[in-house]
C-alpha cells in the first residue's frame, strides 16, 4: 500500500557562530526536534539549504517551515524565501528577547544562564508555532493562513501533471468550479483507497475530502465543490487502472 507523507514543519536555525543569538537558535530547534515535537518537526540544514541541498529546498516548497535568527539580519528566513519560498513563520531572538523582557545571553560557544532561558524561550515559542501550522491550512508563498473565498458548481474536465519539482512527491491538477488547482499526494491517497477496496461513490466522499485536506488546503466554503471533483477524479483514476490491468 502506498505510504503518503507525513504533514511536517521545517526549521531552518540560524548558522551564524559570532552572536550568542546563533547558538540559542540552534540550541532551540534541536529541543523542539528531539524534545518538544519529535515526529513533527524536522530541521533544515541551513549551509547546504543555501549551496544547493536540492533535498532541504524541495521539503521547503512543499513544507510549512519557520526561521529561527538570531538577529536583525534574518538570514535564514531570508535565504529560505530566496531559495524555495517564504517561510510560515519567523522568530527573532533578539526580538524574542526584549519582548519578554529577557536578560542579554552571553557567551558564544558556551551560553550561560541568561542564554539558556533564550533557548527555553525560543523553543517554547517555535514549539507554539509548530502547534499553530499543524492545525490550520497555510500558503507557502505569504506564510500566512489560508482565507479565500467560497465558489460553487463543478468543472467536467480533468487534468493529470507529473510532479513538477523532481521531488518524488506526486502531485494532480484538477478543476474545481473551472479552477485549475494542483493538489499534492492526490494520486497516492486515490491508490491507497483503491487498494482498501474503496470504490468511487458517496460513501468515500468525506474520508477522501479529509485526507486531501491534510497535504492540501480546502479553501472555506468549497468543500462540496473540491468533494464533488475529488470523487470525479477518483472515478477516472479507478477506470484506468481497471484498463491497465
Amino acid at each position: 500500500m502506498p505510504e503518503l507523507p507525513g504533514k511536517k514543519v521545517g526549521i531552518v536555525a540560524c548558522s551564524g557562530e559570532e552572536l550568542p543569538e546563533g547558538t540559542v537558535t540552534r540550541l532551540a530547534a534541536l529541543k523542539v526536534l528531539e524534545e518538544l515535537r519529535p515526529g513533527e518537526t524536522v530541521t533544515i540544514c541551513l549551509p547546504l539549504f543555501l549551496a544547493g541541498g536540492e533535498g532541504d529546498r524541495t521539503f521547503a516548497r512543499f513544507y510549512p517551515t519557520i526561521a529561527l535568527d538570531g538577529c536583525e539580519l534574518r538570514c535564514a528566513a531570508r535565504g529560505t524565501e530566496m531559495y524555495s519560498g517564504k517561510p510560515a513563520a519567523s522568530v527573532v531572538v533578539r526580538d524574542l528577547i526584549q519582548q519578554a523582557g529577557l536578560p542579554q545571553p552571553g557567551g558564544r560557544r558556551r551560553l550561560d544562564e541568561a542564554g539558556r532561558r533564550a533557548v527555553e524561550a525560543t523553543a517554547r515559542e517555535t514549539a507554539r508555532l509548530v502547534d499553530d501550522l499543524l492545525g490550520r491550512p497555510w500558503s507557502r508563498l505569504t506564510g500566512a493562513p489560508v482565507q479565500l473565498a467560497g465558489g460553487e458548481a463543478e468543472s467536467h474536465e480533468s487534468i493529470q501533471a507529473a510532479c513538477s519539482c523532481g521531488s518524488g512527491i506526486p502531485i494532480q491538477r484538477v478543476l474545481v468550479d473551472e479552477q485549475e488547482v494542483t493538489l499534492m499526494a492526490l494520486p497516492l491517497i486515490f491508490e491507497n483507497l483503491r487498494q482498501q477496496g474503496k470504490m468511487p461513490g458517496p460513501e468515500v466522499a468525506g474520508e477522501l475530502l479529509a485526507t486531501v485536506g491534510i497535504y492540501n488546503p480546502i479553501p472555506a466554503g468549497r468543500e462540496a465543490a473540491y468533494e464533488q471533483a475529488l470523487l470525479r477524479e477518483y472515478a477516472a483514476f479507478c477506470q484506468g487502472r481497471e484498463l491497465a490491468q
